[in-house]
């Protein structure tokens, strides 16, 4: 992996204001980034879209500053989920595009991601090479001057662009008239795209989360917190309620009777579906080392196998492309339906399962049924730094014991978070009060090696 300093597994992110995400930071990835994406004929141009933080305005006018400079144009969407920049930077001709977005943190943190031209997010290569620029301007080419300056145009219509492309998505001969669906926005960047596409379609929507303020982003609300969805799930009698994250790329459901549906039940109902009607590619789903067991088992049975990678989208992204997969995705709700879209995308995920509904006359629950899931423990633990785990003689000890104990019937992965700086340890089997007390020895032994804060 190409070694990289302000880049983790999904951009850079960090508390606004405060380096590495401070505006001059931004200003130098903006001419850095404009020197590294090829331009068509004509002047590049790159896309910038952000979620609802208050510091976005900050990030979207140094980002911008440094791209003109550079001699090329921007485009601006304003407020708009990611994989809606995704879709704009490839239905636009734009070299690049730019979100602006720290997706499920609190509003204080914000962050910087990549799309290249294709749509798809930058592999660390590249991300590798940017950072390269940033540390030596001297390379990067002279800035423009006179009339060479880049311009900055507004895109009036990116939601209705957006909106359009999603319910194409969805088979005409469909329609989501008569049903109820309860749709949390997280006061994030799907607040107005989410409620116009679902209506559309003829659903009738009882809507949260969607009166951002520039500091209630994801705050005791959205994928990271359902439990408000469930309680208006049960009240409002809806068929499926949906929680979005901050910038809208990943999808946590709850079905009619309350319950949390979470990516993996997701991907394995999406998988029966698929697989059941010959459109499910390269005979298995890719998913993470975070995937619970029972996905993997309820592949198994359909002749199906779970491809794991590293945590992050991106990496399920480069899986499935690499070995010609459709279908994969993220436990935290991060799904990729590449026959639709390039990267992960909230509203869409649950477009497909709507479809799913729809087509076999069956409620959420039903569906959801058909996995069975094994008891995960996650915990974590703040870290004062990231050696290789490798090197942690007590961590590796544990393990070892836990995976003997476990024999075959769970798993246990120990990872540092790429986005903050935290030991994540997961243990999963078929006795809960095993996984709960293993998790819980790993985590005290990383404190044993001397890492945690």
């Amino acid at each position: 992996m190409a070694e990289r300093r302000l880049f983790g597994t999904d951009g850079i992110r960090g508390v606004a204001n405060v380096a590495p995400m401070t505006p001059d930071m931004a200003l130098a990835l903006g001419k850095a980034a404009a020197a590294m994406f090829a331009g068509r004929k004509g002047r590049k141009r790159i896309l910038i879209g952000k979620d609802t933080r208050l510091s976005g305005y900050m990030f979207e006018t140094a980002m911008a500053a440094g791209i003109v400079s550079t001699g090329a144009d921007v485009l601006l969407s304003g407020p708009i989920p990611t994989p809606g920049i995704a879709y704009l930077t490839v239905g636009m001709r734009a070299d690049a595009g730019v979100v602006i977005s720290a997706s499920h943190n609190p509003f204080e943190d914000n962050g910087i991601k990549f799309f290249g031209a294709d749509g798809f997010k930058l592999p660390d290569e590249v991300e590798a090479r940017i950072e390269r620029l940033m540390d030596h301007p001297e390379e990067l080419p002279p800035p423009a001057t006179g009339k060479d300056f880049g311009r900055a145009h507004r895109i009036d219509d990116a939601v209705g662009r957006y909106c359009v492309h999603l319910k194409s998505t969805f088979p005409r001969h469909l329609s989501l008239t008569g049903l109820r669906i309860a749709v949390d926005c997280a006061h994030g960047a799907a607040y107005r795209v989410a409620p116009l596409v679902f209506e559309e379609l003829g659903a009738e929507v009882v809507l949260l989360g969607a009166a951002p303020d520039g500091t209630n982003i994801n705050e005791n609300c959205g994928a990271l917190h359902p439990e408000m969805l469930a309680r208006k799930v049960l009240e409002h009698r809806c068929d499926l309620g949906l929680a979005l994250d901050g910038d809208g790329d990943r999808a946590i459901l709850v079905d009619e009777r309350g319950e949390v549906v979470d990516g993996d039940a997701i991907l394995a109902l999406c998988a029966v579906h698929m697989n059941r009607h010959g459109a499910l590619k390269g005979g298995g789903v890719v998913g993470t080392v975070m995937s619970n067991f029972g996905l993997e088992l309820a592949l198994q049975q359909m002749g199906l196998r779970l491809v794991r990678t590293d945590v992050g989208d991106r990496y399920v992204v480069e899986e499935m492309t690499r070995g010609g997969y459709n279908l994969g995705g993220e436990q935290s709700g991060h799904l990729l339906f590449l026959d639709h879209a390039t990267t992960g995308d909230g509203i869409l995920s649950a477009l497909r399962v709507l479809e799913v509904m729809l087509l076999e006359d069956r409620r959420l629950s039903d569906l959801a049924s058909s996995f069975q899931r094994f008891p995960q423990v996650v915990l974590s633990g703040k870290v004062r730094e990231k050696p290789p785990l490798e090197t942690l003689g007590r961590v590796q000890a544990v393990c070892r014991e836990a995976e003997a104990t476990l024999a075959g019937r769970g798993r246990v992965n120990v990872r540092y978070s790429g986005t903050s700086a935290l030991i994540r340890v997961m243990v999963e089997g078929e006795d809960k009060g095993i996984v709960e007390e293993w998790a819980r020895r790993i985590l005290e032994a990383a404190g044993e090696d001397g890492i945690l804060a």
